[in-house]
């Protein structure tokens, strides 16, 4: 049996927390319709990034995902402090890199499809793909992987930095953000390198 590998990231962008990567580990006879199929409510079911579906839609995929017998999953977080360090670009390889080791497979067994942008360590064999999420079936579910993990997250952190209610904009640069850190200045999860223009105390 061929496996690959479908790494895709979120929180990119954001302003404060982590980047996160998810990594799902899938059989290439997989029939992916089946879980798209959970939340297509007429036609075909089709791939789609994650950002474009319900946060309903996200969490009965990612239940589908870490449920399934057939696949396996992992994720890893890069935090803000060390985006600052190493840029947001490094900070996503390095968060790649973990998540794969996470998952217990050899380079040997299988190969690993990411979105554009990112990278794997060189001892993989491993291809990248514009808009991944939308049309490779292993990176549309680390999409989800990625998204989810890194929401559940910001919502948990929500309640030690309440001034700046992550738990609705999960850290992306909303207008009521800035307005936040405009008032509140940087918290610890705040990425510095990615709020310098913003106005604070």
């Amino acid at each position: 049996m061929r496996y690959y590998i479908g790494i895709d990231e979120a929180g990119r962008g954001a302003l404060a927390g982590p980047v996160s990567v998810g990594a799902v580990l899938y059989p290439e006879d997989f029939n992916w319709q089946e879980g798209f199929a959970l939340i297509t409510r007429r036609g075909e079911p089709k791939l789609r990034d994650s950002k474009k579906l319900t946060a309903q839609q996200r969490d009965i995929l990612f239940a589908y995902i870490t449920q399934h017998g057939r696949l396996k999953h992992a994720f890893a977080f890069v935090d803000a402090k060390t985006i600052d360090t190493i840029g947001i670009v490094n900070a996503a390889y390095e968060a790649v890199a973990i998540a794969i080791s996470r998952l217990g497979i050899t380079e040997s067994k299988a190969e690993v499809l990411l979105d554009a942008g990112l990278r794997a360590p060189e001892k993989w064999k491993q291809k990248s793909f514009i808009r991944g999420d939308e049309n490779i079936p292993a990176i549309s579910f680390a999409s989800i992987i990625a998204k989810v993990s890194r929401d559940r997250h910001m919502e948990e952190v929500s309640s030690s930095y309440g001034a700046y209610h992550f738990e609705v904009h999960k850290g992306y640069g909303t207008l009521a953000h800035r307005k936040a850190i405009a008032r509140e200045g940087l918290s610890e999860i705040h990425r510095a390198s990615f709020c310098r223009g913003i106005a604070y105390r």
